[in-house]
């Protein structure tokens, strides 16, 4: 399971001011890609516990955060570090793709 469940009321506490690198997973229940990027996210939350914050926002349920960062198409997994946005990936990429953007979150 995700870490946490981000919304608007507490993206800055979660994200902006995480002193950890944080995945924040943007998606929604009805979209079938978020379906099927939802367990790899959820897989490497695990294998990263301690190294990278991992996180969902409902873009239905929190339209301002995803406005804010420009989601126009889900799955859309941004990467934070500092507080900013310093990568992102849209629609369904491989576990190893995704693994290479935490790695990189950790060491850059």
């Amino acid at each position: 399971m995700a870490d946490i469940i981000i919304t608007d009321s507490n993206f800055q506490k979660e994200v902006a001011q995480s002193s950890m690198p944080v995945l924040v997973d943007f998606w929604a229940p009805w979209c079938g890609p978020c379906r099927a990027v939802g367990p790899v996210v959820e897989e490497l939350a695990t294998e990263f516990v301690g190294k990278v914050k991992v996180g969902k926002l409902n873009v239905d349920e929190n339209q301002d955060t995803a406005g804010q960062f420009g989601v126009m198409s889900i799955p859309t997994l941004l990467f934070f570090k500092d507080g900013k946005p310093v990568d992102s990936i849209v629609g369904v990429k491989s576990k190893e793709d995704i693994k290479k953007k935490m790695e990189a979150l950790i060491s850059g």
